[in-house]
């Protein structure tokens, strides 16, 4: 309860990978949904400090997520998450910033959900590249479902979206705050740039 157990793969071919799994008869959870998130944190920064994540996040639903720390457990990146619905996206931005917490990052991505025996997988388009992620009720649910998909898991990523895009920010010498398709328009990133393989080529 209150946990999120799951891995991300970056992905060659995006559609490759849904064709999988319309083949073996997933549930579709969640058609190609324009994602948006507000991530909120003190002045002083103290909750990304902490490692710590409080977000506001608007796809078909608005929802206000906590997630706490994490670690490694098989292989698998396993925190608490504690998500719940909210009514008014507008007024809950409102009664953060009134809590005092402020918008440090804006990210956004596409994003299709299905649901294989069990584990939901997503098809995630980001500003930087294409992802799948897996979340299941154990570590071995997760590793299972990766290979039925026949990922590499040695290409696994552990690292949050935010965190890839913190490292490529630096690597990249970008000065844009927001992870937005709008200030990706008309750059081109490589695997190498995000240190990443794909795991869906062998």
């Amino acid at each position: 309860m209150d946990q999120e157990i799951e891995v991300k793969f970056f992905l060659s071919n995006l559609d490759s990978l849904r064709d999988r799994l319309v083949g073996m008869h997933a549930r579709l959870v969640q058609p190609r949904t324009h994602e948006l998130n507000l991530r909120f944190d003190t002045q002083a920064g103290d909750l990304g400090r902490s490692f710590q994540v409080l977000r506001l996040r608007k796809d078909i639903d608005a929802r206000l997520t906590y997630k706490g720390p994490g670690s490694i457990d098989h292989g698998v990146r396993v925190r608490q998450e504690i998500e719940f619905t909210v009514g008014d996206f507008d007024a809950a931005q409102r009664f953060l910033q009134a809590l005092g917490y402020q918008v440090s990052m804006i990210y956004e991505k596409f994003r299709t959900v299905y649901d294989l025996s069990g584990v939901l997988v997503t098809l995630d388009e980001m500003p930087y590249g294409n992802f799948t992620e897996l979340e299941g009720a154990t570590p071995q649910d997760v590793i299972a479902t990766s290979k039925k998909l026949t990922l590499q898991w040695e290409h696994r990523v552990l690292d949050s979206y935010t965190l890839l895009f913190e490292h490529l920010k630096t690597a990249q010498q970008f000065t844009f705050r927001d992870l937005t398709f709008d200030n990706f328009t008309g750059l081109e990133i490589l695997p190498q740039m995000l240190s990443l393989q794909p795991a869906d080529l062998g």
